[in-house]
Order: C-alpha cells, then sequence, then structure tokens
C-alpha cells in the first residue's frame, strides 16, 4: 500500500511539474505570435516634434482672453502643417517644417513620418478608443487642385479636396458643417458660424473622441454635482464618481493634484493637472512645459483616489490661423506672401483659415473592474480627486510619447445654479 502511495504521488508531481513547465512555455509568447510592430525613425522623430508642438500651441492659444475651453489634437495639427509644406514652395514650405522642428528631415521623410504616427495612434482598433478624424481642403471655386497634390494628400494625410462658392455664404457655411456632422456622426454639429476671409483655402479638421476607460465608471454612480467656473459662478453637471488605484502626485510647492488615468489596453492615457481651489487656469499655464509634465509623471506613485470627474461632452473649434501665425507660419497665411503653387499649380491661393474642430465625450465607459480590489487595504484612506473647477489635461499615447489631445477645461456645458449666499 505504502508503495503504491509513493507511486501515486510521484505522478502527481509529475503531472505538476509538466503543468508548472507548460505554463512557462504559455507565459511566453509562440514564436509566430505577432509581434508589436515598432514605428520607424522618421515617426519616432515625428511624435517627439508634434509633442514639442502641444505645449507650444497651448501656451499661444492660452493667451488668447476670447478663448475659454481648449481642445487641440498635436498630431492632426502636424498633420496641417505637413499639408501646408506638400502644397507649398519655398520659404512658405520650409516655415511648415520650422514650426514643428523638422528643418533637417528631408520632405519625404516627414511626410511619411507623419502618416505612419497618425495611422498608428488613431488606430481605434489597436487602442479600444472612438476616434473619427475627418480632413478636408477647401478651395475658391476659381481653382483646380493639381492631381499630384490630390493624390500626395489623400496618401499622407488623408485630406479630401472641395471647391466651394462663398458667394452665397449661408450655402457654403452649411455645407462645412455638414460635413463636419457627417464625419463625427453628429458629435460635431458646427465647425463655424462665419468665415471673415472668403478669398482663400480652408483647412478644416473634425474629430470626435470618448475615450474607453481601462476601469469604468459605474453608470449608477452619477449624479448632479456644481462646476465653479468661477467662485461666483456655477453650473450643474452630471459627475461620475469611482475609487481606484492610479498613478497620482500631489505638487504641495505648486498647489496641484496631478493624475494619470490610463485607457483601455493602457496605451493611452488620461493625465488630469487641476489646482487645489478655484482659479483661473493662468497660473498652472505658466507651468506647463514638457519638462514640467515629465518631471510629474516621474513623481507618480501608485495609490488609491476617489475620482469625481465631470460627465461631459466639450466641443470645440479653433481657427488656428493666428496661433500658427505667432509660432513661425507667416508667409503661408499672408495674401501677399503665400507660395502655396502645388496646390493648384499657380501662385494663387493663401491660407484664409485652419478650423481645428473636435468633440470630446468623457463618459463612464470602460473595461470591467476588478471587484475584489475594494476589499484591499490599500484602497482605504484613498486621496480625493473632485474636478468640480477648471483643470489642464493631456491624452498621451503611450507607444510614441506623443501628445494626442492637450486641452483645458474652463466651462462645461450645464445650466447656472443659483448663488448659494
Amino acid at each position: 500500500m505504502w508503495m503504491m502511495k509513493i507511486v501515486a504521488l510521484g505522478f502527481l508531481l509529475a503531472v505538476h511539474a509538466a503543468v508548472d513547465k507548460k505554463k512557462l512555455v504559455v507565459d511566453k509568447k509562440p514564436a509566430d505570435a505577432p509581434v508589436a510592430k515598432k514605428i520607424s525613425e522618421q515617426a519616432n522623430t515625428l511624435a517627439d516634434k508634434s509633442a514639442g508642438l502641444a505645449f507650444n500651441l497651448y501656451q499661444t492659444m492660452a493667451k488668447d482672453k476670447k478663448i475659454e475651453n481648449i481642445l487641440v489634437s498635436p498630431v492632426v495639427v502636424a498633420s496641417s502643417l505637413g499639408l501646408v509644406n506638400l502644397g507649398g514652395k519655398a520659404s512658405t514650405a520650409a516655415q511648415a517644417k520650422a514650426v514643428l522642428s523638422v528643418d533637417k528631415l528631408s520632405d519625404d521623410h516627414m511626410h511619411s513620418g507623419l502618416a505612419e504616427l497618425l495611422n498608428e495612434v488613431s488606430n481605434s482598433t489597436a487602442r479600444n478608443v472612438t476616434w473619427k478624424i475627418g480632413n478636408r481642403l477647401y478651395g475658391p471655386s476659381s481653382i483646380s487642385f493639381t492631381d499630384d497634390f490630390v493624390k500626395n494628400s489623400k496618401k499622407h494625410y488623408n485630406y479630401e479636396h472641395s471647391k466651394i462658392n462663398f458667394r452665397d455664404k449661408r450655402s457654403a457655411l452649411k455645407s462645412i458643417n455638414e460635413w463636419a456632422a457627417q464625419t463625427t456622426d453628429g458629435k460635431l454639429p458646427e465647425v463655424t458660424s462665419d468665415v471673415e476671409k472668403t478669398d482663400g483655402a480652408l483647412i478644416v479638421n473634425a474629430m470626435f473622441f470618448k475615450p474607453h476607460w481601462d476601469e469604468k465608471f459605474h453608470h449608477k454612480m452619477v449624479d448632479n454635482r456644481g462646476f465653479m467656473v468661477t467662485r461666483s459662478f456655477t453650473v450643474s453637471v452630471p459627475m461620475m464618481h469611482r475609487t481606484g488605484l492610479y498613478n497620482y502626485f500631489e505638487d504641495e510647492v505648486n498647489t496641484l493634484q496631478i493624475l494619470e488615468m490610463p485607457l483601455a489596453h493602457k496605451l493611452s492615457s488620461m493625465i488630469l493637472i487641476m489646482p487645489y481651489h478655484v482659479e483661473p487656469l493662468e497660473r498652472v499655464e505658466k507651468l506647463l512645459t514638457r519638462e514640467q509634465v515629465k518631471t510629474w509623471i516621474g513623481k507618480f506613485t501608485k495609490r488609491a483616489v476617489a475620482v469625481s470627474l465631470p460627465k461631459v461632452s466639450l466641443e470645440v473649434s479653433h481657427d488656428l490661423q493666428k496661433h500658427l501665425g505667432d509660432l513661425g507660419l507667416t508667409e503661408a497665411i499672408d495674401k501677399s506672401k503665400a507660395d502655396l503653387s502645388k496646390i493648384s499649380g499657380k501662385k494663387d491661393l493663401y491660407l484664409a483659415s485652419m478650423f481645428h474642430a473636435a468633440a470630446l465625450e468623457w463618459d463612464t465607459d470602460g473595461n470591467p473592474f476588478d471587484s475584489d480590489i475594494y476589499g484591499r487595504e490599500e484602497l482605504r484612506a484613498p486621496k480625493l480627486f473632485y474636478a468640480d473647477h477648471p483643470f489642464v489635461f493631456l491624452i498621451k499615447d503611450n507607444k510614441t510619447d506623443s501628445i494626442l489631445f492637450i486641452g483645458r477645461l474652463v466651462r462645461p456645458k450645464g445650466d447656472k445654479m443659483r448663488d448659494e449666499l
């Protein structure tokens, strides 16, 4: 009997060893498993340069007192600069590269790198987010687009082309807005209500972005709260709540909270930068440099955070012509100096407007969360991140280190709440 027990025990040990060995093999990627494709050196360069553009452009826009909410996709702006280079000659084309800080890169490498980067980061299936992007160049009815420009702008930047007659301005605006709404499944109903300069070309970007959280908010944990636009003006917004383990840093010197919330598949994440108290964002924005954000990220620790975030839809349209002009794109937007002759074959065109319109939707949707986490010791005494006043945010791609969006929420949509005093 004892011999049989020994044999049986030996068999069980052998089975366990085989299973453990099998586990070790399974844990490794099989030789024929798909390997995550690395992006090219050019695409890496453009990811880096577009991230630099993100902060330069944001700082320029933040100085404009007429702008409240900001929502910009630097990689899409970079592709618009690529389009200007593609259609321009001489110094007009060179300025587009200079704004993007890629003067030393050949035109071909810039175009192929930008195309690869944009295709990589906007792959909704891989990243499990909703990101619809439409790009269109409108030209006056008097011009003709060259075949080479149409082919190459479609190839690299997925641009559509259209002639538009502003003699009937109402119909022209309706056409632009209807195209944008159709492109974004109705999420972006209007790009602009007016166009001041109607004798040039218009670049129009229309986008809808909806993050899919790595861990969802519970749809029943949503209630109406006050969002304090200023100390004396509050609007009612639905607020969603959840507690989880997040990368978090409290900058006590600058009285800021910085929180990172991963998006699905963890290939991208949202970083929120919020002052302790209600205040204009100028002080925070003066701190907002690429180096400072890297410093904050380097100080992240994973800890329990109780997050309350507005469940809102942010629809913003910016005409970036002036802001990019401030960064050095001066010739393309000047009727007397622009040389965009690769677009039409003639030196008869300038860039009248660059409309960059986007809708961003914060919702509860995301991957199921691990309910067992709520019994863990580390989730006790969480930090409170209660986003009920203006804050800055970034949506960062973790594979390429590019910035997908940069913006600020100052005034969400909502009814004014009655004064408490």
